[in-house]
């Protein structure tokens, strides 16, 4: 069975992929990522106003683990200009710096193995 699902949503189109570990997993976000951002940038979008390359979501990638409530979940957005910006969580995300050192695949993978933990907790 499978540990990990990549979940690749590119335009309309929406695939998923499995994985054994983490490390599978990492190298299958980083294979399809880079396909992605191999497309070249996107065009400018005009319509009530204008949005530029780096403003838009070319791709989101997501990788999920297993578990009943709140799964571990990261990913990275493929921006139109061809940055990476890593994210943790599925529906409320929040951006991830990546550390001195890190890419962004780096900081997913940290994340996942459960360095983003501090900030599930509710202060009192």
């Amino acid at each position: 069975m499978s540990d990990w699902t990549l979940t690749v949503r590119h335009g309309s189109d929406v695939e998923r992929e499995s994985f054994a570990d983490l490390d599978a997993a990492i190298e299958g976000l980083r294979r399809r990522a880079d396909a992605i951002r191999s497309q070249g940038p996107l065009e400018e979008v005009s319509t009530v106003r204008t949005f530029e390359p780096g403003d838009q979501v070319h791709a989101r990638l997501e990788l999920t683990g297993k578990g009943l409530l709140r799964p571990p979940t990261a990913g990275l957005d493929v921006r139109g200009d061809g940055r990476l910006v890593p994210y943790a969580g599925g529906l409320r995300r929040k951006p991830l710096e990546p550390e001195e050192d890190e890419d962004a695949f780096a900081a997913v993978q940290r994340e996942l193995e459960g360095g983003g933990d501090e900030d599930d907790e509710e202060s009192d």
